[in-house]
């Protein structure tokens, strides 16, 4: 099992950046797929972006592509979500989650285990 624990969430006006981070306890993170979502208030929850386990694949919702960028490092554990260009519909609560599905997803049922959440807030 893996304990995702996330941090680096804030505020940041927008066009700025921030870089969330995601260590997970265990000694096998690199069995599983990584990957952030995230929930605004009254929305439902989202995927955001997903790695596999060596990191030589990765995904992301059409809304972040070019401005997010997901990476990890297996010997430290952690998974990282750099965020540029940010905009007020960045504006959540973000997760990170840990799969031992084959491949990156998109679908959040295909996560077991998941962090407690980190917010981020993008003022306009």
């Amino acid at each position: 099992q893996v304990q995702p624990v996330e941090s680096g969430g804030g505020l940041v006006q927008a066009g700025g950046s921030l870089r969330l981070s995601c260590a997970a306890s265990g000694r096998t993170f690199s069995n599983y797929i990584m990957a952030w979502f995230r929930q605004a208030p009254g929305m439902e929850r989202e995927f955001v972006a997903a790695i596999s386990r060596i990191g030589g694949n990765t995904l992301y919702a059409d809304s972040v592509q070019g401005r997010f960028t997901i990476s990890r490092d297996n010997a430290k554990n952690t998974v990282y979500l750099q965020m540029n260009s940010l905009k007020p519909e960045d504006t959540a609560v973000y997760y990170c989650a840990a799969s031992r599905e084959e491949a990156p997803s998109g679908v959040g049922a295909d996560y077991a285990y998941w962090g407690q959440g980190t917010q981020v807030t993008v003022s306009s």
